[in-house]
């Protein structure tokens, strides 16, 4: 079989979150057929025909189940296959880019660097490519990257999981393990809400990142932990560093603190080494104003219903017009996909003049002032 320029694309686990967002991406971006199965769907189509019948077909199974997942399609498929292209969107890749190494297709493991976005692209994300056996349908992949529209990093299977130990396993505990201290300090300084005062802008991100973790689907992330052969041991290497922090801080002698400074310290910012400790800590400062400017209490969120060039411009005049001026603008989408400016003004500025400017905003048309 040579590759299609349309090829039909059938996906296992169209109902999971990222069997909804492909199939939504395959026809709204690339003008794509989508066929799917997945056993909470009752009404899509069986294994043996998806098989039979998708040029293209994309695992997006839990992690645990993946690979013996995989396997049970070359069985149905029996070689037919042969000539395909498999691709699986798992944020493990040796086991199951190795079970779809025993079928005959063609095969790419990807990892896109983020739960399904609410935008229609992974526009500003990551995504991991492992090209695992890849030939004929080498045109049609660079392709679909190109529509992805992420910044793609390529990485083997091996490279790719310890590379996740560190990058998700350790990252998750982490902000895990925080979220079990503010559990157990909570009777004595309060629970997060009560905290959030008090708050740097350190504590506002990690909570931030606790908040996203807890939100999302609990199964992901434990399969992140139990799924990863090298997470055991960087979450080994975790502790031990904690407990020998643990232990200096405990002692509170000078030789302690002395060990303090030059282990978690010196010797990190030599490892980590001065550009880019720069360049993260930039990203930090300016996170750091996008926390600040979301603070202010003086702000209006626009939608602007037409996605045309001009749109903003229009926007901005009318503030000029009524005298207004604007302290900063941040685009940001709802869960449902709209995109929504949120503009900031300083705190003296003339309410009158701003419920004007918000009025003509609505009745012109040009977009619609949230509540």
């Amino acid at each position: 079989m040579t590759p299609v320029s349309r090829p039909l694309i059938g996906i296992v686990g169209s109902a999971g979150a990222y069997g909804r967002w492909l199939t939504r991406f395959f026809h709204a971006r690339m003008g794509l057929e989508v066929i799917g199965h997945d056993p909470a769907d009752a009404s899509s189509m069986a294994e043996a025909d998806l098989v039979a019948r998708a040029d293209v077909l994309v695992f997006c199974a839990p992690i645990r189940h993946t690979a013996a997942l995989i396997a049970r399609y070359a069985d149905i498929a029996g070689g037919a296959e042969s000539g395909r292209l498999w691709l699986d969107v798992t944020s493990i890749k040796a086991a199951p880019i190795a079970a779809m190494l025993a079928s005959r297709a063609e095969v790419v493991g990807l990892h896109p660097m983020t739960a399904p976005p609410k935008a229609p692209t992974l526009k500003g994300r990551v995504m991991v490519v492992s090209e695992a056996r890849l030939e004929t349908w080498r045109p049609w992949v660079a392709s679909l990257l190109a529509a992805l529209e992420a910044e793609c990093v390529q990485a083997s299977p091996e490279q790719h999981d310890r590379v996740m130990a560190l990058v998700q396993a350790m990252v998750h505990a982490t902000h895990l393990a925080q979220a079990g201290v503010l559990r157990h300090e909570a009777a004595h300084a309060g629970d997060l809400a009560a905290l959030m005062p008090f708050r740097s802008a350190s504590f506002e991100m990690d909570a931030a990142i606790i908040a996203r973790i807890l939100s999302l689907n609990p199964a992901i992330y434990e399969d992140i932990q139990f799924g990863n052969p090298y997470a055991g041991d960087v979450l080994a290497s975790l502790g031990r560093q904690i407990g020998r922090m643990a232990e200096l801080v405990g002692e509170g002698s000078d030789a302690a603190r002395a060990a303090f400074r030059r282990e978690f310290l010196s010797d990190n910012h030599d490892a980590i080494g001065a550009a880019m400790l720069a360049e993260s800590n930039y990203s930090y400062e300016r996170i750091g104003y996008l926390l600040a400017d979301l603070a202010g209490r003086e702000a209006l969120s626009v939608h602007l219903p037409e996605d045309r060039p001009g749109s903003l411009r229009a926007l901005l005049h009318v503030f000029e017009r009524h005298g207004v001026s604007l302290s900063s603008i941040h685009s940001s989408r709802t869960p449902e996909g709209e995109v929504h400016f949120r503009i900031g003004f300083d705190a003296d500025v003339d309410a009158v003049a701003l419920g004007r400017a918000a009025a003509e905003i609505d009745a012109s048309g040009l977009g619609r002032v949230l509540p």
